[in-house]
């Protein structure tokens, strides 16, 4: 089994509890082996932008305690590359295009999120967790 990579949305509903849908986010890791997750620096970038701005030091730490624990995939010039193609070829966003770009690079069996759009891109890569969670 290989590595299920984890879009940026799905870890702040799940660190941070959102209302709607954290806990199905929960359910969702917690049905896999924690070592299958993996996730970029884009990843980790997007999780501490609302912590360091808001000068939140106790929920940087969090999110960088938990990060930690995930398998980190490096991105070279390749990757950056291969999603700049597909964000001009799908009209996906900056983020969206790398972190597509960083799981197809590094072959992970799976690319989980919330965006349909990324879904689309994906052919089949990509897994809205929200909408395949409430099935």
């Amino acid at each position: 089994m290989g590595l299920i990579y984890l879009d940026t949305c799905l870890l702040i509903y799940a660190f941070e509890r959102h209302p709607d849908h954290g806990e199905r986010v929960r359910r969702a890791l917690a049905g896999e082996s924690a070592d299958r997750f993996a996730i970029s620096p884009v990843v980790q970038f997007e999780c501490l932008v609302a912590p360091l701005r808001d000068g939140n030091l106790e929920l940087q730490r969090y999110y960088e305690e938990g990060l930690a624990q995930f398998v980190q995939l490096p991105m070279s010039a390749e990757v950056f590359t291969h999603g700049a193609q597909l964000g001009a070829r799908f009209g996906l966003k900056t983020p969206d295009a790398l972190h597509l770009a960083a799981a197809q690079h590094h072959g992970c069996d799976a690319l989980w999120t919330n965006d349909n759009r990324l879904a689309q891109a994906a052919h089949g890569l990509a897994v809205n967790v929200l909408t395949h969670a409430t099935r």
